[in-house]
């Protein structure tokens, strides 16, 4: 997390920009990479934890709380993941963000649990969270001290840490970029790789770099997933420009990797239920961490609606080939290859009124003279009408439209 600020202007300049940009810097700084190839011989270098063949999905902290957290709360986090059957349906890890710790630690220099707030120790809440068939996740610092400089980063002290995140039974670990030495996160994230692999568990390794050294192009080998942006906001301008920003990267992600373009606000009052729609569904098509950020111990049935669809899930956690975006002034199309033949897609109207959206069917991969069913996601059914060739939907303001795409004939 740092200072959060919205990127404003059209979605084709700032493509252009994007693409001039990191061109550039890639150029520059970095030695090609081959995004098709296998990156199995790369990850066995530093990572190799097993973890996130699927997107993350659970729950954090910050959005929604920020510092106002404590061990109460977390347990009744934990209760309410199961007692909603969202934990049924994979959100599994309950993280920890900034604020949980003292801020210096004890003579032995390790980490010390806020005593006003988590009084019982990390340990004992772990212990909680897992005997409820959940994961409980913590937060550090690549950094002297963390973002909210309320407690001591990890910079100096990564082999304490992680040997302690791993007595406590952690199972994921969200590290932050503040308050660093100046040097660049190439030098400072594999450190904390290398001691949580010495650590003796597996935890889900989570670079919290806010996308500015671009780490979807150096993250497969350090991590299991990798901020693509700074921090979201519970605006509309905010969600769709990380979209776009996450977007850039698909390619890089895959198995083991994941591009994080942050925490879902669904719930949290800023947007409208169209856009927390659009919001869940470019976060599922994308392939990005599905980390819950409103207080679900108190859910409206419309948030519940949103974050239990079981059908936009699906999408998210089950495997396949890297999807395309076709920008348009107001208006987007986002696909991507399914299992037996089927393309995920999205209609989505940026613009300011209700508007027609046509996918052809040679632009998203389907060949052209198909005949198709489609499942649209958020109605939950099967359309009756067959698509020969495109598929056109109304689609209203700041929403969006989902089907799974079947050729049939």
């Amino acid at each position: 997390m740092k200072t959060r600020a919205s990127v404003g202007g059209l979605v084709i300049m700032f493509v252009l920009l994007m693409v001039m940009t990191i061109s550039s810097y890639v150029c520059a700084s970095f030695p090609p990479l081959q995004p098709h190839r296998d990156n199995s011989l790369l990850r066995r270098n530093l990572l190799a934890n097993s973890l996130g063949n699927t997107p993350p999905m659970g729950w954090n902290s910050w959005n929604h709380f920020s510092c106002g957290i404590d061990e109460k709360m977390i347990k009744e986090t934990a209760d309410a993941l199961v007692s909603t059957g969202l934990a049924k349906l994979g959100y599994k890890y309950v993280n920890i963000d900034d604020c949980w710790a003292e801020i210096a630690r004890d003579t032995k220099g390790n980490l010390v649990p806020k005593k006003s707030t988590f009084p019982s120790g990390i340990k004992a809440l772990a212990d909680y969270v897992h005997g409820k068939g959940l994961k409980l996740g913590i937060y550090s610092d690549a950094g002297y001290l963390t973002c909210s400089k309320t407690m001591p980063g990890s910079l100096g002290y990564e082999e304490t840490d992680a040997k302690t995140f791993a007595s406590w039974g952690i199972d994921y670990l969200k590290y932050d970029n503040c308050n660093n030495d100046g040097s660049k996160p190439t030098v400072r994230y594999p450190v904390m790789t290398r001691a949580l692999m010495k650590a003796g568990r597996p935890i889900f390794f989570s670079l919290c770099e806010w996308g500015d050294l671009h780490p979807a192009l150096w993250g497969a080998k350090v991590g299991n997933s990798w901020r693509t942006t700074n921090d979201i906001a519970d605006t509309w301008e905010s969600m769709v420009s990380r979209a776009d920003m996450n977007e850039f990267y698909a390619e890089y992600a895959r198995p083991g990797g994941w591009n994080d373009p942050d925490m879902l606000e669904v719930g949290n009052g800023g947007m409208n239920k169209s856009e927390y729609i659009v919001h869940f569904s470019i976060w599922a098509v994308s392939k990005a961490p599905l980390l819950i950020g409103c207080d679900v111990r108190n859910a409206t049935k419309e948030t519940m609606e949103i974050i239990g669809n079981k059908e936009v899930i699906a999408v998210n956690q089950v495997h396949s080939t890297k999807g395309l975006v076709l920008f348009f002034l107001f208006y987007q199309i986002w696909a991507g290859a399914l299992s037996s033949y089927r393309v995920v897609l999205v209609l989505l109207n940026r613009g300011p009124s209700r508007n027609p959206i046509t996918a052809n069917w040679g632009d998203i991969g389907i060949p052209p003279n198909s005949v198709v069913e489609a499942r649209d996601l958020w109605e939950h059914k099967t359309l009756k009408e067959r698509f020969v060739g495109n598929l056109t939907a109304y689609v209203d303001s700041h929403a969006c439209k989902m089907y799974v795409l079947k050729p049939i004939a």
